[in-house]
C-alpha cells in the first residue's frame, strides 16, 4: 500500500488498530467553502433495503477544502486528514475501505475530477473504487438517497443549482464564486448588506438599520472601519456569517435589507429554472413533477422571513410540478449513498430502494 503523509503523523494509527472482522466501508466526504464533513459508513448487502436509520459508524469534521478557496495544498491536506480521523474512529484502516466518494466544492471540471483521482490513487490501495463529484452532487443525492435525478439548490455560503436526469445528462447555474456573480449565497447576501451600508453612510443610498445592527456585531464604531475590516480577512465564510443580521433586519421592517433578501430569492428561484429548462425535467408541457433538494442555512426558515418558502413559490409559479425535499441525513451521507449506488451499477444491478423510494427522505417546507 503506497502511504501519504501529511507531518508524517496522518495515517500512523494503522500500525496500531486492527480491522474488525471483514467489515468493508465507504467513506463519504461533503467538502466545501466552510467545512469539511467525512462519514463513514459500513457496506451492506445489495440485496436488502436501506437500512432506517442508516448506520453511520464514523462522523469527522475539518475545514475549507475548496482549493479556489485555500488553494490545492492545504485543501488536500484537508480532505487526507479528515479521512484518516473518520476510519480512525470507526476502527478501520484504508484495507477496509471498498469505495470513497468525494464530493467537494471548487470540482468544476473534468480536469479538476481527474487531479483529484490521481491524489487519491496515491492514498487508498488499488481495490478501492475512487468517485469525485461536486458538492452538489452529494447535497443532491442526500435528498434522493443515492439517486442521481431531479435538482438540487445549496444556498449557503456559496450558491449552485445542479440537475440531472435519469439517462445521465446534468446541468448547472451559478457556483460560480463571488468574483463571477454569486448574488443568491450567503456571501452575496452580506457582501450586499455591507454595500449598503458603506452606500448609505457616503449618501449614494437610503438609510438603513443594517449600518448600526452589523456595526454593533462587529465591534465597529464607524462604517469608516468596515472598510479595514472587510479587506482585512475578505474569506468568504467570513462574509458569510453576517446573514442573520440581514435577516434580522429585514424582519424588523428594513427596506433595504428585504430587498437584498427579494433580490437573492430571485437569483436562487433563477438558478433552479435554468437548470430545469436545460434538462426538460418539467417535462414537454412544463408540468411534470421533479424532485428539488434544498440545502443551506439560507434556506432554512426564520421568524417571518424563510428565503427556502419563498425560492420555492418563486419556481412553483413556472414549474407547478416541483416537488420541495429538505433531506433527513447530511450531503456526506449522500456522499455514502452515491458511492454505494455507484457500486450498485458496476456489479449491473439496480439501485437499491425503500418501500417509499426516495420520497423517505422527504420533509417537506
Amino acid at each position: 500500500m503506497k502511504k501519504r503523509c501529511r507531518n508524517g503523523e496522518t495515517w500512523d494509527f494503522e500500525h496500531e488498530i486492527g480491522v474488525l472482522g471483514d467489515r468493508e466501508v465507504i467513506l463519504g466526504l461533503d467538502g466545501g467553502t466552510t467545512s469539511t464533513i467525512c462519514i463513514c459508513m459500513p457496506i451492506f448487502p445489495f440485496s436488502d433495503p436501506f437500512p432506517d436509520p442508516l448506520p453511520v459508524l464514523s462522523r469527522a469534521v475539518a475545514g475549507c477544502s475548496n482549493h479556489n478557496s485555500v488553494g490545492e495544498t492545504a485543501a488536500r491536506e484537508t480532505l487526507e486528514q479528515v479521512m484518516a480521523d473518520a476510519l480512525l474512529k470507526s476502527g478501520s484502516n484504508r484495507s477496509a475501505v471498498r469505495a470513497v466518494c468525494l464530493s467537494v466544492s471548487g470540482v468544476n471540471h473534468s480536469t479538476d475530477e481527474l487531479g483529484i483521482l490521481n491524489w487519491l490513487r496515491e492514498i487508498f490501495p488499488t481495490h478501492v473504487k475512487l468517485y469525485v463529484q461536486n458538492d452538489a452532487v452529494a447535497a443532491l443525492a442526500s435528498g434522493t438517497m443515492g439517486k442521481l435525478h431531479g435538482c438540487v439548490l445549496i444556498a449557503g455560503t456559496g450558491s449552485i443549482a445542479f440537475g440531472f436526469t435519469e439517462d445521465g445528462r446534468q446541468a448547472r447555474a451559478a457556483g460560480a464564486g463571488p468574483v463571477l456573480g454569486d448574488r443568491g449565497s450567503g456571501y452575496g447576501i452580506a457582501a450586499q448588506a455591507l454595500t449598503a451600508i458603506i452606500r448609505a453612510y457616503d449618501g449614494r443610498g437610503p438609510v438603513t438599520i443594517l449600518s448600526s445592527n452589523i456595526l454593533q456585531i462587529l465591534g465597529l464604531s464607524s462604517p469608516d472601519e468596515l472598510i479595514g475590516w472587510t479587506y482585512a480577512d475578505p474569506s468568504w465564510a467570513r462574509i458569510a456569517a453576517l446573514v442573520p443580521v440581514v435577516v434580522a433586519c429585514a424582519e424588523a421592517g428594513d427596506r433595504v435589507a428585504h430587498e437584498i433578501l427579494q433580490d437573492s430569492v430571485e437569483e436562487l428561484a433563477l438558478s433552479v429554472k435554468a437548470v430545469v429548462q436545460r434538462l426538460g425535467l418539467c417535462g414537454e408541457d412544463g408540468k411534470g413533477s421533479f424532485p428539488l433538494v434544498m440545502v443551506g442555512g439560507v434556506l432554512e426558515a426564520n421568524n417571518k422571513w424563510d428565503i427556502g418558502k419563498e425560492v420555492v413559490n418563486h419556481i412553483s409559479k413556472s414549474y407547478p410540478g416541483v416537488l420541495p425535499i429538505r433531506p433527513k441525513v447530511e450531503p456526506a451521507v449522500g456522499a455514502a449513498l452515491l458511492g454505494w449506488n455507484f457500486l450498485l451499477k458496476e456489479s449491473h444491478m439496480e439501485p437499491c430502494k425503500t418501500s417509499e423510494e426516495w420520497n423517505c427522505a422527504v420533509a417537506r417546507p
